[in-house]
């Protein structure tokens, strides 16, 4: 039986990023083929071209979605970029895969679904949380009913971060660009896995604060939820804080699950039965499931793990916690 060959990809986006994780997830994947870059200065887009295997530049994405070698598209752009690129993709028949957040608000999310239906490609949000096997443990163990019926979920994330203007990434600062602070820039990421362990948000409440620093976007926020099976849970995250924070715990009304650092996999069970402790480490490369993922929904015709409605979801959380 003959094998498929490789997806041809195209990346829109040559920063941060892309070079730690998206470019090499792409190119060590044996079912993916990284065709063509896309960055607007062409020498760097050329450079990084052949730092990982791109047969193809361009200076302008839109000659990249020209490429009829692309069949699919990593959006690794600012926030206020990915509507355009995701529906002109869509419109040039390409498949997408679109960085987190989806889109600045859930009116753009409802273009871009409506441009991905319409042209018949695969839409998914990058986030890739999603994949950790930590987490789906947890899931697994809350739908066994090993903590009982969920009552209060408590994350916090905290990451120091207030670059002064042009450097790298001072782009997150700007709401026009990046949609707010923290709670747009890596709190999106835990609403999605709160949706994904919990289930539907049925209230959201949000309050964002200039803490220490006095700049465009809040350096902290705090978030509340009430979910539709009635459980609570709150998402605290900010710029400010000298110590960092990863964590999720989860509290049952028959035992807790404490995950002191997501992004090293280790869990504590407790229960009335004693406590244990377990590993679930993510990949390497953070990015890579969601390559994976991705490349096998387009093989076996289905939608992505974490698809375009989702991340619709998550952007209309989003505006519901910043009132827009």
């Amino acid at each position: 039986m003959a094998t498929e060959r490789p997806v041809g990809w195209g990346l829109i986006g040559c920063g941060d990023i892309a070079r730690k994780r998206v470019a090499p997830a792409i190119r060590d994947h044996a079912d993916s083929d990284l065709i063509a870059v896309s960055r607007a200065r062409s020498d760097l887009a050329e450079a990084f071209a052949h730092e990982f295997g791109a047969r193809r530049w361009y200076a302008d994405w839109r000659e990249l979605l020209a490429d009829e070698a692309v069949e699919a598209v990593y959006v690794a752009t600012p926030v206020h970029l990915h509507a355009e690129q995701v529906i002109a993709a869509a419109e040039a028949g390409r498949h997408v895969l679109c960085e987190k957040p989806m889109a600045l608000d859930r009116k753009q999310c409802d273009r871009m679904l409506d441009a991905c239906r319409a042209s018949g490609v695969a839409l998914g949000v990058a986030y890739y949380r999603h994949f950790y096997p930590v987490l789906e443990r947890v899931r697994a163990l809350l739908l066994d009913g090993a903590i009982g019926q969920p009552i209060l979920t408590r994350i916090e994330a905290f990451e120091r971060f207030n670059p002064p203007p042009g450097a790298d990434r001072s782009w997150l600062l700007d709401p026009s660009q990046g949609g707010g602070g923290p709670m747009m820039d890596f709190g999106c990421h835990r609403i999605e896995v709160l949706l994904h362990l919990l289930g539907p948000i049925r209230e959201a409440t949000g309050h964002h604060a200039h803490v220490l620093f006095q700049r465009a976007v809040e350096d902290t926020s705090i978030a509340t939820f009430r979910f539709e099976s009635g459980a609570l849970a709150t998402l605290t995250v900010s710029h400010a804080t000298w110590e960092s924070q990863d964590s999720v715990l989860l509290y049952g009304s028959e035992g807790s699950i404490s995950i002191p650092v997501l992004n090293r996999g280790e869990m504590v069970v407790r229960t009335a039965q004693g406590e244990r402790v377990e590993t679930h480490p993510p990949d390497s490369n953070l990015h890579l499931p969601s390559i994976v993922d991705f490349v096998a929904a387009l093989r076996e015709r289905r939608a992505p793990g974490v698809d375009g409605v989702l991340g619709r979801e998550v952007t209309r959380i989003e505006d519901l916690l910043y009132q827009r």
